[in-house]
């Protein structure tokens, strides 16, 4: 079995380097590095108006970190991932460690979606997010973009650009440049926004 620690992690990270397991290859693991790399620009990002519907309905409330495991495990509950056991491991004690985050979207009392990723510096490394009630998963991206501007990040790495991401404003750069972006950005010093509720309603007024 592959091993990866949390130390692994935040070392690749810096580099411009992130994990994938392949069940093919008995879920080894691989170092990735794309080119061109898939961001969002944060001041430019864009909230779809059917999101902003969805949003302004109240339907969902949003939380930070409150429950990391399930959403990583649940981001994992595919029939083919590349979130292996020893990644889903490896991110929860980054979690402890305090650099693993997930946003976590709620209909009442029920989880129905979230992401989680990495925030390093003035950098966050967005990894992977799910839904279980349909909008869930976008509204959490919204409410990570504006915690994000709000707490003074500058780069939210997407990895891959798909037309999902593409509505929200990622665009495509080479690797030069992300890598001059990432060398600016872990740098600096950021603040991960902790309040629970109606941050997303913020943006689907504007």
């Amino acid at each position: 079995m592959p091993k990866i620690s949390a130390v692994d992690l935040l070392q690749a990270y810096r580099q411009g380097l992130f994990p994938m397991a392949f069940p093919d290859a008995g879920n080894e693991i691989f170092w990735l590095s794309p080119d061109p790399r898939a961001v969002i620009p944060l001041d430019a990002f864009h909230v779809p108006r059917s999101v902003a519907r969805l949003i302004r309905r109240g339907r969902f409330v949003t939380t930070v970190d409150r429950c990391f495991g399930d959403v990583i495990t649940n981001c994992a509950a595919r029939k083919d991932t590349w979130i292996s056991k020893e990644i889903i491991k490896a991110n929860i004690e980054l979690h402890a460690r305090g650099y693993a985050r997930s946003v976590e979207v709620w209909s009442g009392d029920r989880l129905v979606g979230g992401l989680y990723g990495v925030a390093l510096g003035g950098a966050f490394f967005a990894e992977s997010m799910y839904y279980e009630e349909s909008g869930a998963s976008k509204v959490a991206l919204v409410d990570l973009a504006h915690r994000l501007a709000k707490g003074g990040y500058v780069l939210l790495d997407t990895q891959y650009l798909t037309g999902h991401l593409e509505r929200f404003g990622a665009v495509e750069i080479d690797r030069r440049l992300y890598l001059e972006q990432l060398a600016t950005a872990v740098k600096m010093e950021a603040r991960w926004l902790t309040m629970d509720g109606p941050l997303t309603n913020a943006i689907a007024g504007g």
